[in-house]
């Protein structure tokens, strides 16, 4: 049977946990620690989770501009993807959290000559290359943004994939050879063959259909399953490999960002959502019914 045709199952009672209440987008492990954009205020938090008698305040490092996405390199540097640029910032120097006081330096210009488009989404790939996305920023919404792929070795490659209004759901199969993205706008979450070395894609086609959601961040679990944030649905959904709906985990925010696997093991997983009118934002932890998701590539930047 088609992804397309199968049912949704209904969100599960599994237990969701408030860990922090704000913005929180483009949410990552690393290090022992989360990490997370706030586009609204142009910030990036770093946060070691809750020690004592009372919770740890997340460190925050506000920024010359929004970042929608983030990556780890090989050099300790973090990679920022803000608005049309992917830059390169400094940690900070321990036992400080967080980045450093030195702005970003660019790395490489987006798609320059169109003012219409930033950067939406991203993650590394299993072979070290940086591959993201980029949207409409206009309010008509046109299928103007691309794919990409960035390495220092070979620069900026665009992927051929199709035009996206909203590209989202940048996910990378245990092995490497399964791209997962989305155009958000159009509610389908999608899969193709992928050459990392090449920056070659073939056999583009429906991963699942996402009905009354928009599918925004994902992350692939250590069984190869991928785990879609809905994205005004209010819920985060489990998919086997070959598309089927495991199941869903319904949260008391109505607009998850992006869910992340982290702790010793990778053994915990979370997700930000996106405060809206009317609906709170923050971070929360899922119960995972004993899944374990896989370290993030670092982006290979020597």
């Amino acid at each position: 049977m088609a992804p397309s045709a199968r049912a949704e199952p209904r969100p599960s009672n599994r237990p969701v946990t408030l860990l922090a209440s704000c913005h929180v987008d483009s949410l990552r492990w690393h290090h022992g620690q989360w990490w997370w954009c706030d586009p609204d205020s142009a910030s990036i938090y770093t946060w070691q989770g809750q020690y004592g008698e009372a919770p740890v305040k997340p460190v925050r490092a506000r920024q010359p501009d929004r970042a929608a996405a983030l990556g780890f390199c090989d050099s300790g540097r973090v990679l920022l993807a803000q608005a049309k640029w992917l830059c390169f910032a400094e940690r900070a120097t321990p036992p400080a959290l967080g980045l450093g006081r030195r702005p970003p330096q660019p790395g490489v210009a987006v798609d320059p000559a169109e003012p219409r488009t930033g950067i939406s989404d991203g993650a590394t790939d299993r072979d070290g290359h940086f591959v993201f996305g980029t949207r409409n920023l206009t309010p008509e919404a046109r299928q103007i943004g691309s794919y990409y792929q960035y390495s220092m070795a070979r620069g900026l490659r665009r992927l051929a994939l199709p035009a996206a209004a909203m590209a989202h759901s940048i996910a990378v199969s245990p092995d490497g050879r399964t791209l997962y993205f989305s155009d958000a706008a159009t509610r389908r979450i999608m899969q193709c063959d992928y050459d990392a070395q090449a920056a070659k894609v073939a056999n583009i086609r429906l991963f699942a259909e996402v009905p009354n959601a928009q599918p925004r961040g994902a992350v692939v679990d250590a069984e190869g399953c991928l785990w879609s944030a809905h994205f005004g649905a209010g819920k985060v959904v489990r998919y086997a490999a070959d598309g089927r709906l495991l199941h869903s985990i319904a949260l008391p925010a109505q607009y998850p960002t992006r869910p992340a696997f982290g702790g010793p093991r990778h053994e915990n997983l979370l997700v930000g959502a996106m405060p809206q009118p009317g609906a709170a934002g923050g971070l929360y932890q899922l119960d995972t019914g004993g899944a374990h998701g896989l370290p993030d590539t670092l982006f290979n930047d020597r």
